[in-house]
């Protein structure tokens, strides 16, 4: 999209303190044309009259306040010129500069192409390249260009096809050399080389260029002499680049993460694509450890120890309690010692299952069994196939005379009702399976049809974070924390007179309230950001590194994330790579967030982040026509921004880079 008219190219102009640089020297024949055509895109623009003699000052005083202007009596050069030209623009409070010639070889059209590029590089250097191919260019101007191209090559070991284009948009706060720069021509190579040497960006964008014929030209070259100063620049250059460059280089690389910079796949993709969290080695060493911790304590302990159990003796109900009683044991030690996760049991009802009850609780992980099971001893599953036939704790939960529903409602009905008698509750996961992004499915009818006939009272249990710390489809650990909470007891004729399937859905409803408010109590700033951490892990140096400066920062506003003020709208400028934008989407579900950036880079990186929450909207802007107004928002976030004391209702400043 491009911008809908100068006023809006104007404001974008503004927004970024973007001004033009017009150094003159005795250009009366083409100056004029040059400024209007200028002012027909911006209304920043300095001129520069480096000594002319012609009537360069009578068309400069002839357009008024329009522009400001550098005037001095003796010529100094193109380089001096360019120097009063930063100074007064820094002064005047601009942080880009764009020059351009006065000879009318420059199209001010282009302007809008520096203006993107500022916004979509912010901070590089951007060189306007010029098509030489098919101009009338003389033998001498074409082989200073080659000759600047091939010298810029040696002394920074990075290619430019148009070193000589005066056509630029300098980052003011990113001048290097300024006090060293030598006065002529040779001083545009001089910005691009020290630039260059002190990690500056340099991107070059094409531009179109005008040459009139040769007889009309007007040209301040000297070859002989300005040849002769090139070279020795040039020599000095490259001793420079030995002596300070290339150290200079090697140091801005490591300081500004520039190595190591390219995604390692194999953490971070499976099968092609990337995945919702990347294998770290945290994560790797957390997995190896509790899949080791849990699957020698089941198959070299507990198996063999339950075989040998029942093997010796009667089988008689206190052994059968005494072996529900080690399972107990066994799950509260797992639980306890989940790697980087935390278990925590809530009882609102203070429930004691002194009474046989139906048991009904969402369904999240491979860990809901030793979760549930640590809670009491008098309990009974209905698993599916997948469960009863797990090659680490299969034959533990067939000696605990665990059920699989697969066998048939006439075959569990009778052996349910010998272990209701016997003071057993029964568990059922109602869903039947679990989801991959942990929502409540739909309530099957089967727990309260075996509830009716076994006159059973019912006990809902809500089960939140395991699933978060080891998905459905992933089988590495993350970071979290996992709680189970214990509902009030409803009794077996509370809703007998509903049908089964409304039933069913009236306690998914009060399951899903339940878990609902475990989600806003829980699901925090701090409880999402290592999924954060994982989302962005091993994706290049200064990308995870970014990542986790925006993560430790952010933590100071956690009250604004945290918030959860209703919102339904709310939009993050200057989002970055879309760290603070994903945490603010987690943690609020129920806002439609829309996050913001002009950088390209940065917008790459934020799009390219796995599984996004599908409330979560970034969007690539450059032109403030594309930056939808703040009242249609109900809160603007504006990061990177100092001016915390001007936040109010509707806005908030916050000194966060992401």
């Amino acid at each position: 999209m491009t911008y809908t008219g100068k006023t809006d190219l104007i404001n974008t102009m503004r927004r970024y303190k973007v001004c033009v640089v017009i150094p003159t020297y005795n250009n009366a024949g083409t100056l004029r044309d040059v400024v209007s055509g200028v002012l027909n895109y911006s209304s920043d623009v300095i001129v520069v009259n480096d000594g002319s003699t012609d009537a360069t000052r009578e068309i400069l005083e002839s357009f008024g306040e329009q522009i400001s202007v550098v005037d001095y009596v003796q010529n100094k050069g193109k380089g001096t010129a360019l120097k009063r030209g930063f100074w007064k623009a820094m002064e005047l409070g601009y942080e880009y500069a764009i020059t351009i010639d006065s000879d009318g070889q420059h199209y001010p059209e282009d302007l809008p192409a520096f203006v993107k590029a500022i916004a979509e590089h912010n901070g590089a250097l951007i060189v306007g390249e010029r098509d030489l191919s098919n101009v009338d260019i003389n033998g001498k101007s074409s082989f200073a260009n080659k000759f600047s191209n091939f010298w810029f090559t040696v002394q920074t070991g990075k290619r430019l096809k148009d070193t000589q284009t005066g056509y630029r948009a300098y980052p003011l706060k990113h001048l290097y050399g300024l006090s060293m720069l030598t006065s002529r021509y040779e001083a545009e190579l001089e910005l691009l080389v020290f630039a260059s040497w002190n990690g500056v960006d340099i991107v070059s964008i094409p531009i179109r260029v005008y040459y009139p014929p040769q007889s009309e030209r007007v040209s301040h070259f000297r070859p002989a002499l300005d040849f002769t100063r090139i070279s020795i620049l040039n020599t000095i250059l490259c001793a420079g680049a030995v002596m300070y460059g290339l150290p200079s280089g090697i140091g801005n690389a490591i300081r500004k993460k520039k190595i190591f910079n390219k995604e390692i796949k194999w953490f971070t993709h499976k099968n092609g694509k990337r995945k919702e969290a990347a294998t770290t080695l945290g994560r790797l060493v957390r997995s190896v450890y509790g899949f080791s911790y849990f699957g020698f304590w089941s198959l070299f302990v507990f198996t063999p120890g339950a075989f040998i159990f029942f093997k010796i003796g009667k089988n008689t109900e206190k052994k059968k309690l005494r072996f529900h009683k080690m399972l107990q044991w066994i799950s509260k030690s797992l639980t306890e010692k989940f790697p980087g996760a935390d278990t925590v049991y809530e009882n609102v009802g203070n429930e004691t299952f002194d009474k046989p009850a139906m048991i009904i609780c969402n369904h999240q992980s491979h860990l809901d069994l030793p979760v549930l099971m640590a809670v009491n001893p008098k309990l009974i599953f209905l698993t599916n196939d997948r469960v009863w036939n797990n090659v680490f704790y299969g034959k533990i939960i067939h000696n605990a005379e665990y059920l699989p529903v697969s066998v048939g409602m006439d075959v569990i009905l009778p052996h349910l009702k010998t272990l209701k008698e016997r003071g057993y509750s029964i568990v059922v996961f109602p869903e039947g399976t679990r989801s991959s992004n942990c929502s409540i499915l739909r309530f099957h009818q089967g727990a309260f049809l075996l509830a009716q006939e076994l006159e059973l009272d019912i006990v809902p249990m809500v089960l939140h974070g395991a699933g978060h710390y080891l998905p459905k489809d992933d089988f590495m650990f993350r970071r979290g924390e996992i709680t189970l909470k214990t509902l009030q007891r409803v009794p077996c004729d509370e809703y007998s007179d509903l049908a089964l399937r409304e039933r069913a859905s009236v306690f998914r409803k009060i399951i899903r309230k339940e878990y609902d408010e475990i989600v806003g109590r829980k699901e925090t700033a701090q409880y999402f950001r290592s999924l954060v951490l994982y989302k962005y892990a091993y994706r290049g140096w200064a990308v995870t590194s970014r990542c986790k400066s925006t993560l430790k920062d952010s933590r100071q506003f956690d009250d604004v994330i945290n918030s959860r003020s209703g919102y339904k709208r709310v939009r993050i400028l200057n989002s970055g790579i879309g760290t603070f934008a994903l945490l603010y989407a987690l943690v609020n579900k129920n806002t439609d967030v829309v996050a913001y950036e002009n950088d390209v880079d940065s917008y790459s990186v934020a799009v390219a982040t796995p599984c996004l929450p599908k409330n979560l909207h970034y969007i690539h802007a450059v032109w403030d026509s594309e930056y939808d107004c703040a009242d249609k928002y109900d809160l603007s976030i504006i990061l990177g921004s100092e001016c915390e004391d001007k936040s109010h209702e509707d806005t908030i400043f916050l000194p966060l880079k992401s």
